[in-house]
């Protein structure tokens, strides 16, 4: 049989005819759904792509807030101490950057820095934001604007010319300047370059200042420039740190660092420290160390040491300005009297070793409270921590003397004053180690156990101001958001500290403490006319190794100055004098004397009786 010979048979299958019907509908299928998925793309998910293809440009910076301003007191007004000052930010978007090669050389031509540094930081992986520069000036901000520019108006009508400046922007910020110099330097501390505050104020503070950062959305240009100045773009406001008032006096300041380093140099100390109080509030009214620095210029500094505010943050053995203290703890538990008078052999034996005093002492013979702390007796001190316990040193005159400086006097515990790196210093358990009779018969006398300057200040004021302890403070009061000052209410931390009576008669022994030294102490024009009252503190420096350096040594002087009545309490401390005598009266005690006449002098002390 022959098979079939219709025309439109091809005998493989398919005429040619349903092939080309078959195309035609598989064209019109594919038609149809590119036509659909046309309009779900553009019509049905036009919101949806519309905003994915904005998010490509959209990228989320934080705004930073402006850092709180802080003030101290100048005169009947406030002065700013620290400020802002508007700078820039050199950034890039490394994925609008064409050519980091010729981005970096633009860049460096115009401000200057490594051009090997930038290509570093603009191939940063992974990441749409590199800073390539901080702290740039409105002036350098305006020449990156013009080079910009330039480039292009230069390069606009050619066709894949390589911009430059494509994906390199500026964002506003700001930096601390301390327009006072070095004045309150280690009190305030500084800004790092990350923004966060280290050391005093501006460390204990950083959250307060820092203020509450806000959002923006930066839509970069055609030509990848991220528009960070664009106020439109701004989603989130920021908030400003608190505007923060010292209790610090700007003129007193001064006049204290000034009598400081006058005093270190005469006592050819490298160091040292001084600080004055209100001594019914806490307050700190002045607050010095040296050597010091600038604030604004921190990373010139060599030698960190230099940040640190050491009447805060440097415990030392305190010596013999310990010796109010104790005789405050003995009065106020009864265990001796105001006027009681005892044998003093002028050496004391505990635990095999030697208890003695100064060559200055006069030998053994009958002394009373008040010889204790104007000869400055090791033995009285020890006297004293005897009858604590009922005649001799033991668990009891340990327990007692132990409560009043951990829970009384405070010592071991910060303080809280505003400042970053505060020190507890160190109180040796009363009850734990070897030695203890003769452990706690030295902290009687201020050694074997630690204090800073600021401790030891904060706790004769609770003596002598009738016995309330006030936090030590800085702060003198914040700005609300509307601007307005709100003060900082005195912190009472402990009342009853020691009863008002035992309060006033140790202010009498300190007063004639000074009075029969004042010419020692640099004071030689007194006349009783003020209530000036001080001890002071020569303490040997512990050797790492045990024990104590025979040759080295510590000085401090603790006192207060008023008319009818203490206005400011005074600690200054001097390390290591290169002076001969002893290091609390030869090199801390001028100190004091010199700040007690710039106090009389120059800030409204009236005479007694008027």
């Amino acid at each position: 049989m022959r098979p079939n010979s219709n025309p439109i048979y091809s005998g493989r299958g398919l005429t040619a005819l349903q092939r080309m019907r078959l195309w035609y509908v598989a064209l019109l299928l594919v038609g149809s759904v590119l036509v659909v998925r046309l309009f779900y793309l553009q019509v049905i998910k036009h919101d949806y792509y519309s905003k994915a293809a904005l998010a490509s440009q959209l990228k989320q910076y934080q705004i930073e807030p402006e850092r709180g301003v802080i003030e101290a007191h100048n005169g009947d007004g406030l002065l700013p101490i620290v400020l802002n000052e508007k700078r820039y930010t050199l950034y890039a978007d490394p994925k609008y950057v064409v050519d980091a090669e010729k981005s970096a050389v633009a860049i460096a031509s115009v401000i200057g820095g490594s051009s090997g540094d930038y290509i570093k930081a603009i191939k940063t992986p992974d990441t749409r934001y590199v800073i390539l520069a901080k702290k740039l000036t409105k002036q350098q901000k305006d020449k990156i604007d013009a080079a910009r520019k330039a480039e292009n108006e230069k390069l606009a009508s050619k066709r894949g010319a390589v911009f430059a400046w494509k994906g390199i922007g500026t964002q506003e910020t700001s930096v601390r300047t301390y327009p006072q110099g070095d004045l309150a330097a280690q009190v305030l501390g500084f800004v790092n370059d990350e923004g966060i505050g280290k050391y005093g104020i501006e460390q204990a503070l950083n959250d307060q200042l820092k203020g509450t950062p806000g959002q923006l959305k930066a839509i970069t240009d055609a030509a990848g420039v991220p528009l960070a100045a664009n106020k439109d773009n701004v989603v989130k406001e920021p908030v400003a740190g608190k505007r923060i008032v010292l209790t610090i006096n700007i003129a007193m300041q001064q006049q204290l660092e000034e009598i400081l380093k006058k005093g270190l140099d005469s006592a050819k100390s490298k160091s040292g420290g001084a600080f004055i109080m209100d001594p019914n509030t806490g307050a700190i009214l002045a607050m010095a160390n040296y050597p010091t620095f600038n604030p604004g210029e921190f990373y010139k500094v060599d030698d960190p040491s230099v940040f640190t505010n050491g009447t805060v943050s440097a415990p030392l053995e305190v010596g013999s300005t310990m010796k109010p203290l104790t005789a405050a703890a003995a009065l106020d538990l009864g265990v001796v009297s105001k006027n009681q008078s005892y044998y003093d052999p002028s050496h004391f034996k505990v635990d095999g070793f030697e208890i003695t005093n100064i060559e200055e002492d006069g030998g053994a013979g009958t002394r009373t409270i008040a010889d204790i702390l104007q000869l400055s007796l090791n033995t009285g001190a020890t006297w004293l921590l005897m009858q604590m316990g009922g005649g001799e040193i033991n668990k009891q005159a340990r327990d007692r003397w132990f409560d009043y400086m951990t829970n009384h006097y405070q010592f071991g515990k910060k303080t809280g004053i505003e400042q970053g790196y505060e020190a507890a210093g160190t109180i040796p358990d009363p009850n734990e180690g070897y030695g203890l009779n003769l452990q706690y018969a030295n902290t009687s006398f201020g050694q074997g156990m630690t204090a800073t300057p600021l401790q030891m200040g904060a706790a004769l004021s609770s003596v002598i101001n009738g016995g309330t302890y006030y936090k030590p403070h800085l702060v003198d009061g914040y700005a609300d958001s509307k601007g307005s000052l709100q003060d900082a209410k005195p912190t009472i931390v402990r009342s009853n500290v020691v009863k008002r009576d035992v309060g006033q008669d140790i202010q009498e022994f300190m007063e004639y403490t000074f009075s029969k030294n004042h010419v020692l102490y640099g004071f030689p024009n007194f006349q009783g006319n003020y209530t000036i009252g001080g001890k002071t503190g020569t303490a040997q420096i512990a050797n790492p190794s045990g024990g104590y350096f025979e040759d080295k040594f510590n000085g401090t002087f603790m006192g207060f100055v008023g008319g009818n009545a203490p206005q400011y309490v005074i600690v200054t401390r001097v390390d290591e004098p290169g002076i001969g005598g002893y290091a609390g009266s030869r090199a801390a005690a001028p100190i004091f004397s010199d700040l007690a006449s710039m106090l009389i002098n120059n800030f409204n002390i009236t005479p007694k009786g008027q």
